[in-house]
């Protein structure tokens, strides 16, 4: 399928804090950055935080979007320098984001991967389940997400706005675009020399009950290969973990001593 040329969005939740050290969160495959809103409100005490956002129609591959981000993230470097940028993906923004800091790891200082879907191909069942998609009626597609959602997410960790935020995140791509993200996580790829390269101090977030994904041990993996990686295991948690009630990536950052030390945004 030929590339179309959509363009990327770095977009800002809340007021622009030019000062901050910069943490740019690239979204899972629902590709709209909006279901990061519970981690916001931590986050925003030391960071500038911009969010990824994928047009709903957005059918190109995987170099197209990894030139995208780093020119978005080179104008906001280029029109503030920061003390430190941290880049943080989300399941399919987890194989953005290793793809991201091995094309130009100058832009970085640490790493965040939160159920990185870097292990899609390993879960065999979701993998072959994979070719099968096809477009369907469009009901069929909604109902198919109303099936998928309690896979997709432990929902009773997940409070009811966030739960329906989810479905609704969901069921707006289009099918065309589900089918050919999907495809994009059968054709990721990255080798073991690739992820020794990555120098940037790492931490890979991974939930124990993860029904999508081997994220535990692709954690494990990850962490063997990337130099200065470590992994943080919630054990109760379900693939969509940061949108569950209990889960603070900012608490857990600070836990880990992997906030920046240098500069903290004040509290409004």
């Amino acid at each position: 399928m030929s590339e179309t040329p959509y363009f990327l969005v770095l977009r800002s939740p809340r007021p622009r804090q030019p000062n901050a050290p910069l943490f740019i969160y690239l979204p899972g495959g629902d590709g709209t950055g909006q279901l990061f809103y519970r981690q916001l409100e931590g986050l925003e005490k030391t960071f500038d935080i911009r969010c990824l956002e994928i047009p709903p129609d957005d059918l190109n591959g995987w170099d197209l979007l990894v030139e995208q981000v780093v020119q978005l993230v080179e104008a906001e470097v280029k029109e503030y320098p920061r003390s430190a940028v941290y880049l943080c993906g989300e399941s399919f923004g987890g194989c953005l984001a290793l793809k991201v800091i091995l094309h130009a790891p100058y832009l970085f200082d640490r790493l965040v991967l939160v159920n990185p879907a870097s292990a899609f191909r390993q879960q065999s069942w979701l993998y072959w389940l994979s070719f099968l998609a096809r477009p369907v009626p469009e009901a069929v597609y909604r109902m198919f997400w109303l099936w998928f959602l309690p896979i997709l997410a432990s929902l009773g960790r997940i409070e009811s706005n966030d739960r329906r935020a989810l479905l609704t995140a969901v069921q707006g791509m289009t099918q065309e675009t589900s089918v050919w993200r999907v495809g994009l996580l059968r054709e990721f790829d990255i080798n073991d020399d690739q992820l020794r390269q990555i120098k940037q101090p790492t931490i890979v977030i991974a939930s124990g009950r993860d029904s999508i994904l081997p994220s535990v041990s692709e954690a494990e993996h990850l962490c063997a290969l990337i130099p200065q990686a470590r992994a943080y295991v919630l054990p109760d948690s379900g693939h969509a973990c940061l949108l569950e009630a209990d889960v603070n990536l900012y608490d857990i950052l600070k836990s880990l001593d992997f906030l920046p030390v240098s500069q903290l945004v004040t509290e409004s």
